[in-house]
Parts: structure tokens; C-alpha cells; sequence
């Protein structure tokens, strides 16, 4: 009890050093108490703008209330961007714990100490963060590892923030009015989560092997290996990667890596893991991305820390494509329509008025240069319009977006004259060729087949079911023959479809065979 009573006034004295409750008051329509606040606090002047203090703040609060900036960053949906272009910048200035205590975690955690289950150990830390940190060692088969260790103590430093952070939002949303859309309780929860799924280092070892086996035949993208026999909750233990950190671009051209195609290989990178696969790396900061200048693997991008991923699902994907051909159309009434249609904006919206904004946020960026063009403003103007009509911005999506950005700052850095839109198009274009074409059609019914031959033999059974079930129910005849009726169009359509598919494709087929675009070999 004393430890929170401290810790709250710890939190109180550095909201008034920074001014931060003047901050909040300017959001709230209560002219009266933000001048009883001034006279309380007569003495303060402040100079920095908010977002810097903001900032300031939040570092000075520790490496929870860090984390929960660097989330509020990816988050242009519920904050001005001031204060997301600065929260962006909050890194963990964290030192290193004890390595006594690293030693004692490893073997609370493996069952043994460092010294029986490796070659060597290295007890200085290669890289320290709020969550963990990471030394060097060498397994007894002579393999080069890096073991990464959970800071001591962070459950219990965790559950404490976040109650505290919980209990301010409860009050936000009751004096602030703007509460409802911003969700302050949904968003420290999503942050709860957030940093409980970091403390299980399992789940970013999980999430490092599914990348590494979806770019397993690429020549793009190194993952490293998880060794699964040293990996527990709190530690993991992983192929050590060699490479020159991508943001020091000096000694990239020094060893003779080609930036320009670097920069757009991390473009195609990023769309392969989003449209592919589904499955993508969301904190591709420079801290986190080498480039490996081994012969063997020369200009590939490595990467690190798994601990953040995105996943789409077929639903958030078919959303994008529409987005995507639609804008490329320039068919904003789609955009919008598909923003309704999807849930995301409210059922009473104007098409014509979303249609609309979208279109003042898209259409000048058509009538200049293409490399003048930045997809991540663009993301952030369109963010801003979603505010206005009340838009639920889904998480998933805010984590894409929030990539994006990453990687076209990235790519900028590394080229200069990176156009993502001329990058990016041709990708998106035959990627969407393939899911809504002939080609995506015919790969749908290839997965679906096997579903359709157990479906077709149980058609009749299934009818008889449905038949003699409804005959003993209270339905009378005529909600029994109606309901017989929509059954039997439904199984109708159902084998239409299938039998024009299946004719359709074999047409095609024929006719690559007759210009000899197909042999068939016996």
C-alpha cells in the first residue's frame, strides 16, 4: 500500500512538472477549472510544446508508461498528430540488469546453469530493454547464439502501471466528453495485452519461426533459427545474426550493398508478409532490421524482435483489395461504400458525404510527381477522416498502418527518391489479379474441392433431415414448403455454380491446348 501510495505520487509530481493536466484540460470544454488550475499552479511557465513534454514525461515515468507511448504512436486514429509524430521517438533507454540475475533466471528457467548448458556465455549484455535483454554464447556443438532473458520482476511492475493507468481512464471517461470514441478503457486494455503477450518470450520465438518458414525459399528476408530445447517463457535462445545495422548507411555503401534496391526489396517484403501471407513483422524499426554481408547471403534483410506481429484474416484482406483497386481507380464512392458495408463506418452514414472526403484527402495527390507522394500521409489523412465520420478503426489494421509508416521512413532514408505508390503497384495489381481473377477462382474451387465431395453425396440425406424434422414441427404447410423451396435453390445454385466454374476452366484449358500454349506429354 505504501509502494502505490509512492508510486502515485511519484506520477502526480511529474503531471505537474510537465503540465500535463494543463494538456488534458485544453481538451475539455471546463473553462472554469482550467483557471482554478493556473491559480493552484501559479508558478509554472512552460515553454516546449506538449508533445515534447508529453514525451518528456512519459520517459521520466519509467519504461511501462514508454511502452504505453509507443503504443499511443501507433494510434493517429485517437490522437493529434503532434503528439504521435513525438511519441514516435520514445526508445527504451533502459540499463542493463545484473547478470547474476540473468544467470539465476536462465537457470530457473532451463534447469541448468549457463556454464553447463553452453560453451561460453558472455555475462555482459550485447543489448538491453524494458522487457529484456540479450547476451552473446555459444552452444557445445559450436553454434553462435543469441540467448534473450526477461527482465526480472516485470509482471508484478506491469500489473501495478496498468491498474494505475486503468483507474485514470475510468476518469477520463466520465469528465471528457470526446471519451467515447477515444476509449481510454479499451486502450489501456489493449495495451495490458499487448505487454503480457511480450512477457511470454514463447510467443515471440512462435511468431519468429512462422516468419522464418514463410520466407524459408526467399532471397529477401533472414529470420533466425529457434532453438527450442533452450526456450521457456522467460528465456529464448536463437541463431546469432551478423549484419550491419540498417540505419548505419555509411558503412552499408562502404561494403558496397546497393541501396536503392535494398530500399525496395523492404517495400516487397513488407507486401508479401501483409498480402501473402498475413502474417507480418509490425516493429520494423532500424533497431530491429540488419543487413547481412556474408557472401552466401549478401543485401538480404535480417530481422529481429518478434514480439509485436500482425495478422489479417480473409476478411481484413478482401477489405484491402477493395480499398486498393478501388483508390487505384480513383472510385472513391467504393471506398466508401466498402467502409460502410464492412461495419466500420456507422449504417447511417452518407455514401456521398464519405465519398466525398475521402475524395479532398486522395484526389490532389494525382496531380503530383510520384515521388512527391507519401503513402503514409495519405494513411494519416485518411485516419483523420475517419474521425470525423466516426469510423471503428480496427487494431490490426492501425498496426499495418503503423508499418507502413515505418517502412516508407525507412526506404526513404535509404533512397531518397522512393516512390512506395510505383514500388508498391505492381505488387497490389497482381496480387489482386490472383484473388479476384480467373486465376483466384480457379485456386478457390482447387482448396474448396475436397469440401464439395464430401458435400454432394450428403445433399439428399441432409434434405430428408431438414424435411422430416419440419414436418413434426409447429410450421404449417406453407412455411414447410417455402422453407423446401429455399433449400432446393440453394443446392441448385450451389451445383450451377460449380458446373459453369468447372466448364468455364476446362474452355480455357482447351483452348491453351489448341494454341499450344499447353502439351500434353504421355
Amino acid at each position: 500500500m505504501i509502494l502505490k501510495f509512492l508510486r502515485l505520487l511519484k506520477i502526480f509530481t511529474v503531471i505537474v512538472k510537465y503540465g500535463l493536466d494543463e494538456i488534458a484540460i485544453s481538451g475539455l470544454d471546463v473553462p472554469r477549472t482550467a483557471r482554478v488550475i493556473n491559480t493552484v499552479f501559479f508558478w509554472r511557465s512552460f515553454t516546449s510544446p506538449r508533445a515534447i513534454r508529453l514525451r518528456l514525461a512519459l520517459e521520466e515515468l519509467g519504461p511501462i508508461f514508454v511502452k504505453f507511448g509507443q503504443v499511443l504512436s501507433t494510434r493517429p486514429d485517437l490522437m493529434p498528430p503532434d503528439i504521435v509524430a513525438e511519441l514516435s521517438l520514445l526508445q527504451d533507454r533502459v540499463p542493463p540488469f545484473d547478470s547474476d540475475l540473468a544467470v539465476a533466471q536462465i537457470t530457473r528457467s532451463l534447469g541448468a546453469s549457463p556454464d553447463m548448458l553452453f560453451a561460453s556465455f558472455d555475462r555482459t549484455p550485447i543489448a538491453s530493454a524494458s522487457i529484456a535483454q540479450v547476451h552473446f554464447a555459444t552452444l557445445k556443438n559450436g553454434r553462435e547464439v543469441a540467448v534473450k532473458v526477461l527482465r526480472p520482476g516485470m509482471k508484478s511492475t506491469i500489473d501495478e502501471d496498468v491498474a494505475l493507468m486503468q483507474m485514470a481512464a475510468g476518469v477520463i471517461e466520465k469528465v471528457w466528453a470526446d471519451s467515447r470514441r477515444l476509449k481510454p478503457r479499451e486502450v489501456v486494455a489493449e495495451f495490458d495485452k499487448y505487454l503480457h503477450d511480450e512477457l511470454d518470450l514463447m510467443r515471440e520465438a512462435a511468431n519468429a519461426s512462422q516468419l522464418r518458414r514463410n520466407f524459408a525459399n526467399s532471397d529477401l528476408l533472414l529470420v533466425p533459427e529457434m532453438y527450442w530445447d533452450y526456450c521457456s517463457s522467460s528465456v529464448i535462445v536463437m541463431e546469432r545474426m551478423n549484419g550491419i545495422p540498417i540505419s548505419q548507411t555509411d558503412r552499408l555503401v562502404a561494403a558496397g550493398v546497393d541501396l536503392k534496391k535494398l530500399s525496395s526489396d523492404g517495400v516487397e517484403i513488407f507486401f508479401t508478409q501483409v498480402f501473402r501471407d498475413g502474417f507480418f513483422h509490425a516493429d520494423m524499426h532500424p533497431g530491429n532490421i540488419l543487413v547481412s554481408i556474408d557472401p552466401a547471403t549478401f543485401g538480404r534483410y535480417i530481422a529481429l524482435d518478434f514480439g509485436i506481429v500482425g495478422t489479417l484474416n480473409d476478411f481484413d484482406k478482401d477489405y484491402l483489395s477493395q480499398n486498393f483497386l478501388a483508390f487505384f481507380r480513383r472510385d472513391y464512392k467504393r471506398v466508401a461504400e466498402a467502409h460502410i458495408e464492412s461495419g466500420w463506418a456507422p449504417r447511417d452514414t452518407r455514401v456521398d458525404e464519405l465519398e466525398a472526403a475521402v475524395r479532398a484527402t486522395c484526389e490532389p495527390i494525382f496531380d503530383r510527381p510520384l515521388k512527391d507522394i507519401s503513402f503514409g500521409q495519405v494513411l494519416l489523412r485518411l485516419f483523420q477522416t475517419s474521425r470525423r465520420f466516426n469510423v471503428e478503426v480496427q487494431p490490426q489494421l492501425v498496426l499495418l498502418q503503423k508499418t507502413m509508416l515505418n517502412i516508407e521512413g525507412l526506404g526513404r532514408q535509404l533512397d531518397p527518391d522512393l516512390d512506395l505508390w510505383k514500388t508498391a503497384k505492381p505488387y497490389l495489381e497482381r496480387w489482386m489479379a490472383e484473388q479476384v481473377g480467373w486465376r483466384g477462382l480457379a485456386e478457390r474451387l482447387k482448396a474448396e474441392a475436397p469440401r464439395f465431395g464430401q458435400i454432394f453425396p450428403q445433399l439428399p440425406r441432409l434434405m430428408h433431415q431438414v424435411l422430416h424434422k419440419r414436418a413434426y414441427s409447429d410450421l404449417d404447410l406453407g412455411d414447410l414448403v417455402a422453407s423446401m423451396l429455399v433449400e432446393t435453390r440453394r443446392a441448385t445454385r450451389l451445383l450451377v455454380f460449380v458446373a459453369c466454374a468447372t466448364g468455364v476452366i476446362a474452355v480455357l484449358v482447351a483452348g491453351m491446348f489448341a494454341s499450344g500454349h499447353l502439351h500434353w506429354t504421355p
